[in-house]
This record gives C-alpha cells, sequence and structure tokens, in this order.
C-alpha cells in the first residue's frame, strides 16, 4: 500500500512539473534604469528639546559628583593653604618666586576671561536666511538630499538623478555614469554598496510603448564627500529635507518608494 501511494504521489509531482514546464514564460521586455541617491549628511547635531537640556544637566552634574579632583583642584587647594600660612605668618614670603608664581586662581581667571569672548557661531547660514536651495550649506541639522530636472515623456519632473542602463554596463557603472552626465565632475560622493537600496517600476502609456512596456528603477544610495552640481550642467536642482523632498515629487507611487528606502 505504501509503494503504491507513493508512486501515486510521484507520477502527480511529474505531471504537475511537466504542465509548468510547458507553460508559456512571460516575454515582457523592460527598460533598467539607475537611480542615485545623494545625500548630504548634518554637519552639525540636532539642537536638543527641553527635556534632552534637562538630562544633560543632569548627566554632567552626576559625573561631576563621581569624578576625582583635577590637579588644577589639588593646585588650588594647596595655593590656599600656602595663602593662609602666610598671612598667620607661619611661612615666609620667597620675593623671588612670588613675583613670577602664578596661582591656581590666576589661570582660573585668565580662561574665564578668554572663555567670554568666545561665541557659538549661528545654526542659520545667510543661504538659510535667502532659502537657496541649490546650496548645500544650509539646514545643517538635517539631510538634505539631491534632485534634478529631467525629461520623463512629455514632462519636465525633479527628481533623482536617473538614467537608462546600455549594454555591458552593471547597474552600479550604470548610476555613476548618469550621475556624472547630470550633475557633473564637481560631485564627489561614495557609493554604499554595489546593490541598489529601493525599487521602482511602472508602465508606458499604451500609446508611446515600443518594445518595452515599462520601466524598472533601481536606487542606489550615496553620501556627498564635497563638491555640488556643476553650474555647467544648466539643469534645475535642489537640495532638500525628507519633509520638502517627499511634498515636492509629485508622482505619490515613487515618492512612496522613496520615502520608504529612507526609512
Amino acid at each position: 500500500m505504501f509503494r503504491r501511494l507513493s508512486q501515486t504521489c510521484l507520477t502527480t509531482i511529474r505531471s504537475r512539473s511537466t504542465n509548468y514546464s510547458t507553460q508559456p514564460q512571460s516575454k515582457e521586455k523592460w527598460d533598467l534604469y539607475a537611480s542615485v541617491l545623494v545625500e548630504r549628511l548634518p554637519i552639525v547635531s540636532k539642537s536638543l528639546n527641553s527635556l534632552e537640556t534637562d538630562f544633560q544637566k543632569l548627566l554632567w552634574q552626576t559625573e561631576f559628583e563621581n569624578s576625582l579632583k583635577s590637579d588644577h583642584e589639588l593646585q588650588h587647594e594647596k595655593d590656599l593653604i600656602q595663602a593662609e600660612l602666610i598671612k598667620k605668618g607661619e611661612v615666609e614670603i620667597e620675593f623671588d618666586d612670588s613675583a613670577s608664581k602664578q596661582t591656581a586662581q590666576d589661570l582660573k581667571d585668565s580662561y574665564i576671561e578668554e572663555a567670554k569672548k568666545f561665541q557659538l557661531a549661528s545654526r542659520e547660514t545667510p543661504d538659510d536666511k535667502t532659502n537657496n536651495l541649490k546650496s548645500i550649506k544650509r539646514r545643517l541639522e538635517d539631510t538634505l538630499y539631491l534632485l534634478v530636472e529631467q525629461k520623463v515623456g512629455k514632462n519636465t519632473l525633479l527628481l533623482l538623478p536617473q538614467g537608462i542602463r546600455q549594454e555591458g554596463e552593471t547597474m552600479r557603472q550604470t548610476a555613476e555614469r548618469v550621475l556624472l552626465e547630470q550633475c557633473g565632475d564637481q560631485l564627489n560622493v561614495t557609493f554604499y554598496g554595489n546593490a541598489p537600496c529601493g525599487f521602482y517600476k511602472y508602465k508606458y502609456p499604451t500609446a508611446v510603448r515600443g518594445e518595452s512596456i515599462g520601466a524598472k528603477v533601481f536606487f542606489f544610495r550615496s553620501t556627498l564627500k564635497s563638491g555640488n552640481v556643476s553650474e555647467a550642467s544648466k539643469k534645475k536642482f535642489e537640495w532638500l529635507d525628507q519633509f520638502s523632498l517627499g511634498k515636492r515629487l509629485n508622482v505619490p507611487a515613487y515618492s512612496e518608494s522613496i520615502q520608504r528606502m529612507l526609512l
């Protein structure tokens, strides 16, 4: 009985595999695109809110209470004892040394005066005030992302730099070429890896379809090291934070794919 059951199962599996193998394979052709997410990382740390500020003060106070005295503090205590002994006449002043000796208190006073002259730079830059979206010297606390003007069909949109793969290229090579062609050689970035970190696809309108029915876009992530988009490219571009990026992209599905990648 067991042999009969095994033979029946084997016959069924072979029959199904034969049916699957004889089914016609899909002949749909898609254009492959590589797109580059270029991010300028924050320049300064985020401003602390009230709760974070209170917690930071608590940590500093706890660290101070648990710490050992520094050499400066020990020297200051010795200076106070020495001054009290001199006042009582128990120790004689050595005039040769007193003229050149600098006490710990004198050193502390000089540090305080020097610290009073120091001022923190503003977190708001001139480009923040003019809202210069082409500048990377703005929104120093946030990550900025690059959008470049591109023509898609009959429309001109601000998108991540992208371009179609050419024969013989890897997708990473396509991403590097696209960035160079659209942004110029002044933009110096570091790619995170050879594999894409996001994906988006769409079908072309039926009226304009050729051999390909649509495009598959593979996103590569990179970080800005130096430079900016070359003015010689004569392309409109913007550096936007994540919130502004979502509002600026006019294609909801495309925007959703990018936002999902950023998470």
